[in-house]
């Protein structure tokens, strides 16, 4: 896909949110059983936001979108697990992955910096 590292996870962020949203409303509501079971249902929704967070961070510019793309990365690569633990929700896997690989490399120098910064005292 064209376009920077940013903008190709600004994209997969937001897809990633209109998935987990769309699948957590409609599918898993739909189907009932496992796919609302309470720990499973909040995660999805707590990957969407997430995801709308992450990519408010990165189109807005803040210095802090690294720290938060790597905190997304782990957020999407739990829901994608529960996801797939939970079955017929390949769909919402799918975009977990993309948005966590993107993520972690929008994430990559978050350690760095965090390592390099020197904090008033």
């Amino acid at each position: 896909m064209p376009g920077t590292t940013m903008e190709r996870c600004i994209r997969d962020c937001l897809d990633c949110h209109a998935v987990c949203i769309d699948m957590a409303m409609n599918h898993c509501l739909e189907t009932g059983g496992r796919h609302v079971a309470p720990h499973h249902f909040r995660l999805m929704m707590n990957c969407a936001d997430m995801c709308a967070t992450a990519a408010g961070f990165m189109l807005s510019g803040s210095g802090l979108q690294r720290e938060v793309c790597a905190l997304c990365a782990r957020v999407c690569e739990a829901c994608a697990r529960s996801c797939e633990d939970v079955g017929d929700m390949e769909r919402c896997v799918a975009a977990c992955r993309r948005c966590a690989e993107s993520c972690h490399e929008m994430g990559a120098g978050a350690r760095a910096l965090q390592s390099a910064e020197v904090l008033p005292m």
